[in-house]
Formats: structure tokens, sequence, C-alpha cells
């Protein structure tokens, strides 16, 4: 199969990271092929990068669809567009952290989200409602490590991140921690081998549902909340998505 991996930021190291965990996960007979837009902000830790990614990444998602891609993956932990995404694609369309959130929540009681910056606590206290996770998550901590610096993680940084880890474990009750950013994806075998509870990356997570989708033949409904966009005339920059 043919997974197309979002990254909706403009890092292409980022993108980089991501796309090599996704294939230390994949079936030999899955190709992942990574995308990263060329107009979108570095990185994404507010409500404003999310919103102007989020046209950016909506292009890729339909250059996806014409280039027969069996499942999307939008690669940012704030799962922007997604149910917009979910309108356009025809194939299945999973967000990193309601994938994360799916799989922590079939290995563990309660788990603990550690992420980037404070600001983005709201989002992710957002997403665990909209999913209805709220009741399994012991707690969103933050290391206060911005995005692109994960690039490069100075060892101080991970140790400011690992030592959230063991508090969301011995402080909050994790029974699993859920990784907030995709650019985290690379930390997983690290933090594991450290902690003692299962560390959850959504990007492989993400991988992993895709596959298995694929092989039930499942793909995004199209009835209801999810069905095809309605038709009429876009003005301006956004005129190729009208009639």
């Amino acid at each position: 199969m043919l997974i197309q991996l979002i990254n909706p930021n403009t890092s292409t190291e980022m993108t980089a990271v991501m796309a090599a965990s996704a294939v230390t996960v994949a079936l030999p007979t899955t190709k992942i092929m990574p995308s990263t837009p060329l107009h979108a902000p570095k990185s994404i830790e507010c409500a404003l990068d999310e919103t102007i990614a989020s046209a950016a990444l909506l292009d890729l998602i339909q250059e996806g669809k014409q280039q027969g891609v069996d499942a999307h993956i939008i690669a940012c932990f704030g799962d922007p567009a997604l149910d917009a995404a979910r309108e356009l694609a025809d194939a299945p369309v999973i967000g990193i952290a309601e994938a994360a959130f799916q799989l922590a929540s079939l290995i563990s009681h309660r788990f603990g989200i550690v992420t980037t910056l404070s600001r983005t606590l709201p989002a992710s206290e957002h997403l665990l409602q909209k999913y209805g996770h709220k009741q399994h998550c012991s707690g969103v901590r933050a290391s206060d490590i911005p995005v692109l610096e994960l690039e490069n993680l100075a060892p101080e940084a991970y140790q400011l991140l690992k030592n959230e880890c063991l508090e969301a474990i011995n402080l909050d009750g994790a029974e699993a921690i859920v990784l907030g950013c995709a650019g985290m994806s690379n930390l997983v075998e690290k933090l594991s081998q450290e902690l003692p509870v299962p560390i959850i990356d959504g990007v492989t997570a993400a991988v992993k549902l895709a596959e298995s989708l694929h092989q039930l033949g499942l793909r995004t409904s199209k009835a209801g909340h999810y069905g095809k966009p309605l038709q009429k005339p876009f003005i301006g920059r956004y005129s190729h998505w009208g009639v």
C-alpha cells in the first residue's frame, strides 16, 4: 500500500525524521510517501500556525488523492484540518494524536501526554475531549521545548522531556506516555529503554492503523459528516477549490 505522510509545517528535516520512523514499523509491502508543504509555518505551535498550515495541508491531501494513495497521515499532534481532509479524501485520513490516544487506551488504564510548549496544553485537552479519551488521560505535561529544537535535541533538553515523563508516571499515575509532537518520533526507542512504561508515538501508531484499515478494506465514509464538500465558487488564492 501507499501511505502519504504529511508534515503540515515546512521543516523538511522534521519530515525526514517522521518518514524514517514510519519506515521502521511499516510492512515490507507498504511504501511511505513523505509530503511537505511549500507555504506554511516552519513549525506549528499556536492556533494561528495551525490555521495557516491547514490550507496548504489540504492541497497536499488533494495531491495525494490524485496520486492514488491508500491512506493519508496528518503528522502534527494538533490533528489540523482532520475533518476537512476526511471530506476531501476517499482513503482513510488519520491524525497522529487520535491514533496515539486509541493505542494508548488499549494498553493502559490511564495514559499521560508529554508535549512541547505550555501554550499547546489546551489544544491537547480539547482533542482528548473531542475524541472521547479525557477519562483515559492522567494529565498533559509540557516540556517547554520549542518544536524546531527537536531537530537537534540537546542533552539538557532531552533530560527535561524525560523528567516530565517521569513526573507523569510518578505523580500523575500515567501507565503509558504519549509523545505530543511528531518531531519526537525518533525518541521512542531511547525513552522506552529508560522509562518503566510503554511510550507511544503517533506517527508509527498512525502507520499501523492505516495498514489495518487497508487490509480490512475500510475507507472514509462519504455519508453524513464526511460527505464530499459542497460545490461553490471560491475567490482569489483559493479559487482552485471552487467549481
